[in-house]
């Protein structure tokens, strides 16, 4: 490690966060990327069987320059996502593409376009530098950040970023992201680290709790009310996890669907009683490659109602996609809604729309989540109402086996990656709130 990220790093663990603004700012740093080079490595493989430890690297990479309005962060600890599975195996398309059209927009994100992807959307950890322009944050903070990147040049998104018109997800459709040792993000990305979480607890909500909270609780999403009744899909999953805790936060009556009773488990340990385990009950939604089956989906439909004694779903939280999307739909009662995100089955869905339209019921998309959404999210995460899913942790050079656990499912919850923390366990600086809340944030803990 470079002797000046080795001094920042001195100066975080000890606790002398005043010192970080007069050390100097390393001029590289390693981080995880993926190389244009690579991109045609897995053609002709099914998506099970290209493997991120084959197209992630670590490399080191200069320090980009800091522009107006952004920061750059020393990064405690990251997370994996489903977007950093989906860049490493080149799906749906190389994300250099997202690249180069971000670097066609103005000099300054013409630094973005490069042969290499520095990955992740998530991070904790502490402010370096701030460029002209940021006054809300200072070198030495403790932060964590959301993934949503926005110009808000154009008028569209003034009402509701995510609306803009050059709207972007941060390590994904941008370089320099969180799963590296420094990342530079937007300021407005920037949120106060929850003080009684440790960096890689603090790391791993950040995209999934935020993209939650606006699909289930806002009025952009499904404006979830005090005793709906939820359908949750992958209820002990990284999206779903969080779903299941605002459900159940919100006064709402989760219905987790899960794939073992293991991940049934999980989620009466959140405080889930409704529970179906979709593997013991044997539903098969698809006849073959092209033939869905609605027998199933009326049989789905009387399980929940079975659980629910006799109410269909008033909100049906979707992120699996082609799979499920069909009993999704007929699932919902009468008027319900379908609020749906991400689709790692597959995004081509398929529906009976009789279903749909002669019983009155909503299709509402939702993708990540605006600043004041994301803000109120980690706001719940600070005050202990909601609490991060970690299960296991890996080291920064690790993050190739950390990404091929989440695309071939065998996680729970999130997977976190420690980026300059040396270790699990450190940066707690509200021991009384951990104490009160320890068994809900271990929750995930080891399974």
């Amino acid at each position: 490690m470079a002797n000046a990220l080795s001094e920042i790093q001195q100066a975080i663990l000890t606790g002398n966060l005043d010192d970080v603004a007069g050390l100097p700012v390393p001029e590289s740093y390693r981080g995880v990327t993926v190389h244009a080079e690579d991109v045609e490595m897995f053609e002709g493989l099914p998506s099970k069987d290209k493997d991120p430890r084959k197209s992630l690297h670590l490399d080191d990479v200069p320090v980009p320059e800091l522009g107006p309005g952004e920061a750059l962060v020393a990064v405690m600890a990251s997370a994996i996502n489903y977007n950093t599975v989906w860049t490493s195996i080149f799906e749906p398309l190389p994300t250099f593409k997202f690249l180069q059209r971000y670097g066609r927009l103005s000099p300054l994100a013409k630094r973005h376009d490069l042969p290499y992807h520095v990955v992740g959307s998530d991070l904790s950890g502490v402010v370096l530098r701030t460029g002209p322009g940021v006054h809300r944050w200072q070198p030495g903070q403790e932060v964590v950040a959301h993934c949503l990147n926005v110009e808000l040049e154009a008028p569209d998104g003034h009402n509701d970023t995510m609306l803009d018109s050059e709207q972007r997800i941060w390590g994904f459709e941008t370089n320099f992201g969180g799963l590296a040792e420094v990342a530079l993000v937007k300021a407005n990305q920037l949120m106060p680290k929850p003080a009684h979480l440790t960096w890689e607890e603090a790391a791993c909500p950040g995209l999934v709790n935020s993209t939650a909270y606006r699909q289930l609780v806002s009025r952009n999403g499904a404006d979830m009310k005090q005793g709906d009744v939820v359908l949750i899909w992958g209820a002990s999953g990284g999206l779903g996890s969080y779903a299941t805790q605002f459900a159940l936060n919100g006064g709402a009556i989760p219905v987790c669907v899960v794939s073992s009773p293991e991940k049934a488990e999980i989620c009466r340990r959140m405080g889930a009683e409704l529970v179906i385990d979709r593997t013991a009950e044997g539903y098969r939604f698809w006849k073959d490659e092209n033939t869905q089956d609605p027998k199933e989906w009326q049989r789905f439909g009387a399980k929940i109602r079975e659980l629910t004694g006799g109410d269909d779903p008033d909100i049906v939280f979707e992120h699996p996609g082609r799979e499920t999307f069909g009993a999704s739909v007929f699932a919902a009662r009468k008027g319900g809604t379908i609020v749906t995100c991400a689709s790692t089955s597959g995004y081509l869905h398929q529906f009976d729309n009789r279903y749909l339209w002669m019983n009155l019921k909503r299709i509402i998309g939702s993708h990540f989540a605006n600043y004041r959404e994301s803000w109120e999210a980690n706001r719940l995460i600070a005050r202990g109402h909601i609490h991060p899913t970690l299960s296991r942790t890996y080291g920064l050079a690790d993050t190739g086996q950390a990404a091929y656990d989440v695309h071939r499912n065998t996680h729970q919850g999130k997977v976190g990656v420690r980026c300059l923390a040396p270790e699990d366990g450190l940066g707690v600086r509200d021991g009384e709130l951990r104490e009160r809340h320890l068994d809900r944030i271990n929750t995930f803990r080891g399974v």
